[in-house]
């Protein structure tokens, strides 16, 4: 059964990936599968191997010592995830959402979500995660991972929860960006939502076509605005997204060609990086 995939963690992300959840949930008429996973970390390595500095004696109670304080942080790790897990249904439930079910998985964070996305029609995840959530500039390696590698749409929250209510389209009439067009166009998604649809590039015929071109793919009686300005994409963009502060971005995400993610995933991942809207990549 289709479903909205939102992955939570430790950071401060979670409300806002419960509540796009809660909004997407509302808007696709689709349940929730809520995803906690504790990645295995080895106790040992963390602490750095001096074992091989010490007696042999020593050395037996040391490695024992540590094995236990893995066992014991392990267990601790299980019981945050299932707290948390346990926090966002409840959050999801008092916002209305009857249709909810939660899932703990241990291992790697990208290669469960990918196990988990067959049936998926969204892919739900903070723009930082726990570790890196200080790291203003940045977006967390596993976020650019998954994007990637799925081939789901994900949406990347944003810290703070705003309901979203206009669409910041980022058009540059490629392959990917008319596959994402179509989308945007038939998704119950953003339906009703006033669609501005962006292309930075030369003031030329062919552009200004390919912009009439891409408004036409719309209901005309959708408030659809197409606009041209020269600039580079994630400058001009940015720049939209300042004005346009209650939007949503959307975008096509990276390809699978490594030639096209060379010249586009660069400004992909400085689109993710910069601005402060949530950001939805199609796939």
């Amino acid at each position: 059964m289709e479903h909205i995939l939102a992955c939570i963690d430790a950071s401060n992300y979670a409300d806002s990936v419960c509540e796009f959840a809660s909004w997407s949930s509302k808007r696709l008429n689709l349940p929730i599968k809520l995803l906690h996973i504790v990645q295995r970390r080895d106790a040992v390595a963390a602490r750095g191997d001096l074992s091989g500095s010490i007696g042999l004696g020593v050395k037996g109670k040391l490695m024992e010592e540590l094995v236990n304080i893995e066992a014991a942080e392990a267990k601790l790790q299980i019981e945050r995830g299932r707290l948390l897990l346990s926090a966002g249904e409840q959050k999801l439930r008092g916002d209305g959402a009857n249709d909810v079910c939660s899932l703990h998985r241990h291992g790697g964070i990208v290669e469960n979500i990918l196990e988990q996305e067959d049936n998926a029609r969204l892919i739900i995840m903070g723009k930082r995660g726990a570790s890196h959530e200080f790291a203003t500039g940045h977006i967390g390696s596993k976020v650019e991972r998954v994007v990637r590698a799925s081939n789901k749409a994900v949406l990347v929250a944003a810290r703070k929860f705003v309901e979203p209510n206009s669409v910041i389209f980022a058009y540059d009439a490629s392959p990917a960006a008319n596959r994402a067009l179509e989308r945007l166009a038939n998704s119950t998604l953003f339906a009703n939502l006033p669609i501005k649809i962006i292309m930075a590039d030369m003031d030329i015929d062919a552009h200004r076509l390919a912009l009439t071109q891409a408004a036409a793919k719309f209901d005309p009686e959708r408030d659809v605005e197409a606009i041209l300005e020269q600039g580079k994409p994630e400058a001009v963009i940015a720049k939209f997204t300042q004005q346009f502060a209650q939007s949503i971005l959307v975008m096509g995400a990276y390809g699978h060609s490594p030639i096209r993610n060379l010249i586009v995933g660069s400004t992909t991942t400085a689109m993710i990086r910069t601005v402060n809207v949530p950001v939805l990549l199609v796939r």
